[in-house]
């Protein structure tokens, strides 16, 4: 624990960026359907594993590099100067700010925003532009470094039994190890890494969205039989067509606006609010709401929630 809180030090120094967004946990029965659900725990043992795997991959990244052999690397470029521009400009409108030079932008810059954001109302959306704002990492033969951990060797080496650039690595290492590299095998690496590169990053595009999609079914198929329920959540986005509201639990759902039948509401998206025409009354980014569930369409994969009446609290 001591060497990792030592690892993590180090890495958070050079500008790493740790987005801790909460992961969803959902608890199937043995027909599959869903339990439970909540936020996975990123325990100490988890952190400890992840920094020792951390400097796993980049170890041996730096050691493939120096011995200048095809391989896989895990890169991460920097962000596009436009979306960065465009980011620069939303966080103006909460008072905050980032320093860039000659449109390009330290991993540091944006680790410091996220330092600043923390436990503030807006904390989970600028969070997520934030992500949005940069670029997918990919696997790549070039060694280019990786942006979000501020890295300037990375690849991934330590599941070689779930992920197929891994366990191409293993294999070049093992060949490596027993003196086996010939230049046969340099020939055969060198022709297959760039195939093996862009096929492995599309599965993995594809492997996360089927992720996500399923994670979204199972919270839709999870509420539907909660309908009537009411629960505390926190505004975790909003827009022209009503507040999104994720409950303790991770789920988010929608509150129309249609369903605000109190006044006339108005989105003002400088300030990410909703505010009654009459009342003046306002909803914003991390204001705690009481709502209750609605609806929650499995084909959808989407959850509808109302806000609760005050004599159902």
């Amino acid at each position: 624990e001591e060497l990792a809180a030592i690892l993590r030090k180090k890495r958070y120094k050079r500008g790493s960026i740790d987005f801790d967004f909460p992961e969803t946990k959902i608890i199937l029965d043995d027909k599959g359907h869903p339990i439970d659900i909540k936020p996975y725990d990123r325990n100490v043992a988890t952190k400890i594993i992840e920094d020792f795997m951390l400097i796993a991959n980049e170890t041996v990244a730096e050691d493939m590099f120096w011995q200048d052999l095809p391989f896989l690397y895990r890169s991460h470029e920097n962000p596009d100067p436009e979306k960065i521009q465009k980011l620069a400009t939303f966080i103006n409108n909460f008072g905050y700010t980032i320093k860039r030079n000659d449109e390009d932008i330290h991993p540091k810059e944006l680790q410091k925003l996220l330092a600043k954001i923390d436990g503030s109302n807006e904390d989970t959306l600028i969070s997520r532009l934030t992500l949005r704002s940069m670029k997918r990492a990919k696997y790549t033969t070039d060694c280019i470094g990786h942006f979000g951990l501020a890295a300037k060797y990375y690849c991934h080496f330590t599941s070689p039994i779930r992920r197929y650039p891994d366990l191409q690595i293993h294999r070049i290492i093992k060949e490596t190890l027993h003196n086996k590299f010939t230049t046969r095998r340099f020939s055969h690496y060198d022709a297959i890494l760039p195939k093996v590169a862009e096929q492995s990053s599309k599965m993995e595009r594809r492997a996360e969205e089927v992720e996500r999609e399923v994670c979204k079914l199972k919270k839709a198929e999870y509420m539907r039989r909660r309908i009537g329920e009411v629960h505390e959540g926190i505004i975790s986005g909003v827009t022209n067509w009503g507040i999104y509201v994720e409950l303790p639990n991770t789920v988010e759902g929608l509150v129309h606006v249609n369903t605000l039948r109190d006044d006339y509401y108005t989105f003002d998206q400088d300030a990410y609010e909703l505010i009654g025409d009459v009342t003046h009354k306002v909803f914003a980014l991390g204001q705690k709401v009481r709502v209750r569930v609605a609806d929650a369409d499995t084909m959808l994969k989407t959850v509808d929630f109302v806000l609760a009446e005050e004599q159902e609290w």
